[in-house]
């Protein structure tokens, strides 16, 4: 019985530890980006994009967006950001392009409010930026160059209820 006892203790502490995977530093990077968590949406005259936001587990969130005009889909991806060992990688999967795979950005900046993602070797964009604004509405920023000329799209989004 002492046996069965320190048996599951042990693999209780392993299970418990495995789950948490904080460093000496303290929580993971990508717990600042939970306030992404949800529905949101930019309501245009050409449309309405929408990004949908859940966290996964401590080290993975996943997303879907979408444009959608009248009854038509123009845009649709899905989105993975995760994070592995110190690095926080955004990776977008767009239909049609790229041969329908994923698109690395490194995270290279993030802070309570705002986290930056950057890929030099993408076509474009090159950077993505979200920026909380207040707990209901965000700021997303995609920039690069396109025919090599700055190019920047702003997307204002409200939380959805």
């Amino acid at each position: 019985m002492k046996k069965i006892i320190f048996a599951v203790v042990i693999l209780s502490s392993v299970i418990f530890t495995s789950c948490k995977k904080e460093d000496e530093k303290g929580p993971l990077e990508i717990d600042k980006a939970k306030w992404l968590a949800g529905e949101w949406q930019n309501k245009s005259k050409d449309g309405v994009l929408t990004e949908s936001w859940e966290r996964v587990n401590d080290s993975v969130f996943h997303a879907v967006c979408y444009f959608v005009h009248g009854k038509d889909t123009l845009h649709n991806e899905k989105i993975s950001l995760l994070q592995s060992d110190n690095s926080i990688i955004y990776s977008p999967t767009v239909k049609g392009e790229n041969g329908n795979k994923p698109v690395p950005f490194k995270m290279t900046s993030v802070n309570a409010n705002e986290l930056v993602f950057e890929n030099p070797k993408h076509d474009y964009p090159q950077k993505i930026v979200y920026t909380k604004i207040t707990a209901d509405s965000l700021v997303t920023k995609i920039s690069g160059m396109v025919q090599g000329k700055p190019y920047s799209e702003t997307y204002p989004m409200k939380k959805v209820d």
